[in-house]
């Protein structure tokens, strides 16, 4: 099946800003870099207890798809949102935190969600802790055909705005988890990869769905606010 030799064919690494040099990123011709600049709002104050708050780093996730949309392979996925790795979740497991992904993914997991769970993770070979500054994420793409799509999905915890408050009623078309859900919804970013590619800009393309009850993309953005600065700019290059 040809999905599946493309998945076989494309492996990722991921290497963070600031790491040592041997653990820099070697390039041969044709792999790809995705490098991720951080915005102002970033980091995030998510609140603990006794009005302590903590700063904490978006959940994302950065994936491959065909020029048709069909899911091919996820790049990276931070480390809660591959393992269920929430610190206290009490059963709650934050499908509204990357959406889209869960999605196109297009797994089901024995609870009828589509987010892995501790006894089903993602490999961790694409996996990680959220980087708490700039990054890169080398893929290469051996036999995948182009044009193809780079997608990528931020997300905060608990990121409420005046359209998007926390005393928002399940059901309604604001409702995003509750008191500890998602506040603003997750945005998506985009870029097409062709043969005359060498160097592009990722597009905030729109936002999904704010509860996670489905897998649509969103384009209307007038009532996201902050979390369109969560990054600054994320740029593709191929490398020659």
């Amino acid at each position: 099946m040809k999905m599946i030799r493309f998945k076989l064919a494309l492996i990722a690494l991921v290497v963070m800003l600031g790491a040592c040099k041997k653990d820099e990123l070697n390039y041969t011709s044709g792999d790809i870099e995705v490098s991720v600049k951080t915005g102002k709002n970033w980091l995030h104050n998510f609140p603990l207890f006794l009005g302590f708050n903590k700063k904490n780093p978006p959940q994302f996730a950065i994936w491959i798809e065909d020029s048709q949309g069909n899911y091919i392979t996820t790049i990276f996925a931070t480390y809660k949102i591959a393992t269920e790795g929430w610190i206290s979740n009490n059963d709650n497991r934050r499908k509204e935190s990357l959406p889209h992904w869960c999605y196109k993914r297009g797994i089901t997991y024995n609870d009828g969600l589509m987010l892995p769970t501790k006894n089903t993770p993602l490999t961790d070979g694409i996996t990680g802790a959220t980087p708490k500054s700039d990054s890169k994420f080398k893929v290469k793409t051996d036999n995948l055909k182009k044009p193809f799509i780079i997608k990528a999905e931020f997300n905060h915890s608990t990121d409420f705005n005046n359209h998007y408050p926390k005393d928002a009623k399940k059901g309604d078309n604001n409702y995003s988890g509750g008191k500890e859900g998602s506040g603003q919804p997750a945005v998506v970013y985009s870029a097409t990869i062709n043969e005359k590619t060498t160097s592009v800009i990722m597009q905030f393309i729109g936002h999904s769905s704010p509860d996670g009850s489905n897998g649509k993309l969103y384009y209307d953005t007038n009532n996201i606010t902050s979390a369109k600065t969560i990054v600054e700019n994320i740029v593709v290059t191929v490398k020659h």
